[in-house]
């Protein structure tokens, strides 16, 4: 498969790892996207999407916990409502799930409390047809988003399990340059490789 981003616009006013897996177990899932950033006084919530295969019950744990949120580590929710005094920025924010055999972690991520107005984005791409060895591509299950504030380096992923959605728009983003790229994955999960990188100003 080839990558997919073809444009993008402004409309304005961020994979698991730590695996374990031990004979006889099967590890649990967690996906999701955080919300990269928030006006200080709005609530801010945040729960991952994640399952056992074995049926074991679950149990999260989260690093970098920002100091106005809460957690719940019977189902990870993160969730608070910053103040003036909470502007800023929360790096390195990571949560997992564990089965208590295995585990698996969501992508650090990082919430911005801000005290200006947030913008949003919008992408646009062509569905692939082809796979990289130029057969029919007939099992087109949907696209990844990747974006971040540097060139190659992506902070945010945002998974879209629909491969007839083409269009997607990325909000609640702060002033700054974006740099965005796509990937698209079929229902093996097998991911093509990044398409060209688009860039984008919020303001």
């Amino acid at each position: 498969m080839g990558g997919c981003l073809t444009s993008v616009e402004s409309v304005s006013s961020g994979d698991g790892t730590d695996f374990e897996q031990r004979s006889g177990n099967l590890s649990p899932t967690i996906s999701g996207n955080p919300q990269p950033a928030i006006m200080f006084g709005d609530s801010y919530e945040f729960e991952p999407q994640s399952t056992d295969p074995d049926g074991d019950p679950l149990t999260f744990l989260i690093q970098n916990k920002p100091s106005w949120a809460n957690f719940d580590a019977s189902t990870g929710r993160l969730f608070g409502q910053p103040t003036l005094g909470d502007i800023g920025v929360y790096d390195n924010i990571a949560i997992s799930v564990s089965d208590s055999t295995a585990s698996r972690s969501l992508r650090a991520f990082t919430i911005t409390v801000s005290q200006s107005a947030l913008g949003s984005v919008t992408l646009n791409w062509v569905a692939p047809t082809e796979n990289t060895d130029s057969s029919p591509l007939l099992d087109l299950a949907g696209y990844k988003i990747y974006y971040g504030t540097r060139s190659g380096e992506y902070n945010y992923e945002i998974q879209i399990d629909s491969a007839g959605l083409t269009t997607y728009v990325v909000e609640n983003l702060v002033e700054d340059t974006y740099y965005f790229a796509a990937t698209a994955f079929n229902s093996s999960g097998v991911e093509s490789e990044f398409s060209r990188e688009a860039t984008k100003t919020v303001n």
